[in-house]
């Protein structure tokens, strides 16, 4: 397993642990190599259901670390590669054909809580602290942030995150959109595994049609977002080995059999 990083499966769902605790699970050059392999072992396995990414230690991921970070502001073509690749960790994030569940058990900051941010679904341990928090050293946001939290949480409170670097804890972050809702510290596992759960019996190519249809028509006008779904459930039609399984297991009383 990459070094700074656990990944296991367990009953359909992977679990990747940011494990660099005494860097508070900072982004380093190392993270950005090793985190596009496991991506890409997550998209080769059909056996999938659901992602889930947590932090070890009080932090979930504070962004990219000192190191890296010192050696970016002094070589401009090295920072925006290194944005890229870790744009292309988001990107792919909402790409997987499964859904994304981030459990932020601590600190998640600019990096960090972009991870949240390109996420599908997100958990939060109530002494979570979140933010974008980059204008309080003088830097935008460069992960994509000014566009996904617009979508989340609305342009006004966007802008105050932006502008401000403001922080919020668990609860406000829950309040404000950013987390389907928030849990004590101690019951974040819990609340995941109750969450997951519900994912573990899907089947993939429902999951994934579904996912790519909410992100395809986010922008979408209503005719236009009603094209691509009915395109999208005509190919699952005509592509899935089963497509009425899941209604003759009702009729018939009986648990589906989905691959």
């Amino acid at each position: 397993m990459p070094a700074g990083m656990d990944y296991r499966v367990e009953r359909r769902v992977g679990y990747l642990t940011f494990n660099r605790p005494d860097k508070m699970n900072s982004i380093g050059e190392e993270f950005l190599s090793d985190i596009a392999s496991v991506m890409d072992e997550v998209r080769a396995d059909e056996h999938l259901r659901a992602l889930v990414l947590t932090g070890s230690g009080k932090a979930f991921c504070v962004g990219l670390d000192l190191d890296l970070l010192e050696r970016a502001f002094g070589d401009v073509e090295y920072f925006e590669t290194v944005l890229r690749r870790l744009n292309a960790f988001y990107l792919g994030m909402e790409e997987l054909p499964i859904p994304v569940v981030a459990a932020v058990n601590g600190i998640a900051r600019a990096g960090g809580y972009e991870i949240s941010l390109a996420a599908d679904l997100v958990l939060v341990a109530d002494e979570a602290r979140i933010g974008d928090v980059h204008s309080p050293f003088g830097v935008p946001p460069g992960g994509g942030a000014s566009h996904r939290l617009t979508r989340r949480v609305g342009e006004l409170r966007a802008k105050e995150l932006i502008f401000t670097g403001r922080w919020l804890d668990g609860r406000e972050a829950a309040t404000w959109g950013l987390a389907l809702r928030s849990v004590p510290l101690g019951q974040l596992v819990e609340a995941t595994e109750e969450l997951v759960d519900q994912l573990r019996d899907k089947p993939r190519s429902c999951l994934s049609v579904g996912k790519w249809c909410l992100h395809e028509n986010r922008h979408l006008p209503s005719r236009a977002a009603v094209d691509v779904e009915l395109g999208a459930f005509h190919e699952w039609l005509t592509t899935v080995r089963d497509p009425g399984e899941g209604m003759r297991a009702f009729v018939e009383k009986r648990e589906p059999a989905f691959d």
